[in-house]
């Protein structure tokens, strides 16, 4: 028999999304948000020659710069007031939770709920602050420095354009970051995300053209491009599968008395655990370790096959049998140290122990604990297998055929990860809509 909610969701349909007004106003504050980021991406910093910027890190795409550009939309190629993007930001919130398992003070706010939480959001926002005026700098550092066949990059170099661009830079991430929590609180879905989301699909249109375009020329036969777009629905489809997959380990309340005249009932909820608890932290990481040498080998100008740097480039290049081996390996280990940070399985099983709950047939406390430690265990061997297919799956096609797109892993996690919690949360405000006609309901007739 269905549950109540499971009713209601199977009764969403068209005509309830029409009567949400609040839902329709959320999407489109959303979709306004979205529309004054990707804008900013098309503005360019004072003081550069955009051309120029955009033939380096052309040359440079195989490198950290390629990957940063397609999460940025396109930002960096541009060398825009958003070229930054929301990586500070990211690279701050990893920082911090980092630090909860090693600092007590943090780790403290950490158990504090919404007061302590919002401390940790505060910290957060230094560590932005901080990181972006760094980055930043080396970035104006670094324009200063790229000479391109009709002149420098950096119209008039020196300490001015450093400040200017060290502003400007800060400025928009704090910006980015404002319009990210703006979205998480009056929005739908995770605003941080979305602006990621939006700036790797905004090279989409361009990258399917792009194939069709090649296919019309001949350079990509109909039978590979058909089979890339297959091979694409195949992928996706496996991610929303192993995404969704979770262990619910079954919890056992207390036996608690409801009335006077009835026996007392143990109640009974599930403790899920998903099979990536890691996310796109793993991938993420594993990649931009292994593209720190091509990137390396283009800034130092070293890039020939006769050199030490040169042939280490070469080795872990895009398909190259020691970069796949390597990067599989990564994604391995990060998966299990993140998914060690994220979920500590003494302090649940405390936490279990004092609510007086307990998982049927293990003892409270210590061995509570190493049961979850053991399941968690092996959820993350295929957690962490799961992610390695599918970033590993990309690169083997990257080494059979070029395409004019970059069909990675990494950015298929994340566009799949954030449409599914995107819908996610358009569902739970139609069931809250839902909720909300039924008890209108009830009042009107109790009136009566």
């Amino acid at each position: 028999m269905s549950s109540a909610i499971e009713q209601l969701a199977a009764n969403i349909n068209f005509s309830t999304f029409k009567k949400a007004e609040d839902l329709k106003k959320r999407i489109w504050f959303t979709l306004a948000v979205l529309v004054v980021y990707r804008l900013g991406t098309y503005i360019p910093l004072p003081g550069i020659n955009p051309m120029i910027i955009q033939e380096f890190v052309r040359s440079n795409a195989g490198g950290i710069l390629g990957i940063l550009d397609m999460f940025s939309g396109g930002s960096i190629g541009r060398m825009t007031i958003f070229a930054l993007n929301i990586m500070p930001y990211i690279s701050a919130s990893i920082i911090v939770q980092l630090m909860t398992s090693i600092s007590p003070h943090l780790e403290a706010l950490k158990k504090e709920g919404e007061v302590g939480r919002r401390k940790l959001n505060q910290y957060t926002r230094y560590g932005t602050v901080l990181l972006a005026v760094v980055q930043s700098y080396g970035i104006a550092a670094g324009l200063e420095k790229i000479q391109g066949a009709t002149g420098m990059a950096v119209l008039d170099p020196g300490f001015m354009f450093r400040l200017s661009t060290v502003v400007t830079l800060t400025g928009g991430t704090l910006f980015i970051m404002w319009l990210g929590e703006q979205v998480t609180s009056r929005g739908i879905g995770n605003g941080i995300s979305l602006i990621i989301y939006a700036g790797i699909v905004a090279n989409l249109p361009h990258a399917v053209l792009s194939t069709f375009e090649l296919g019309r020329q001949g350079a990509l036969s109909a039978v590979v491009i058909l089979g890339v777009l297959t091979l694409v629905a195949v992928v996706i489809g496996y991610v929303v599968f192993m995404e969704r997959a979770q262990r619910k380990i079954l919890i056992q309340y207390p036996k608690r008395q409801v009335a006077v005249n009835m026996p007392a009932v143990a109640q009974t909820t599930h403790l899920p655990l998903k099979l990536n608890s890691a996310g796109v932290i793993p991938p993420i990481f594993a990649s931009s370790l292994l593209l720190l040498p091509a990137t390396i080998t283009g800034f130092a100008g070293t890039g020939s096959p006769d050199t030490l740097m040169g042939k280490i480039g070469m080795m872990f290049a895009h398909g190259q049998p020691v970069y796949m081996a390597c990067f599989a390996g990564l994604i391995i280990f990060f998966a299990f140290f993140y998914t060690a940070l994220m979920f500590n399985p003494n302090e649940t099983a405390e936490n279990l122990r004092k609510a007086g709950n307990y998982v049927p047939g293990v003892r409270p406390g210590k061995a509570t604990a190493e049961y979850l430690d053991y399941v968690l265990t092996r959820l993350t061997v295929v957690g962490a297998l799961y992610l390695a297919s599918i970033c590993l799956i990309p690169e083997l096609i990257l080494s059979k055929w070029s395409l004019p797109f970059y069909f990675g892993g990494t950015t298929i996690l994340i566009v799949v990860s954030v449409t599914m919690e995107t819908i996610t949360q358009i569902q739970s405000h139609l069931l809250a809509h839902q909720y909300e006609g039924l008890i209108k309901k009830a009042k009107a007739k109790g009136k009566k």
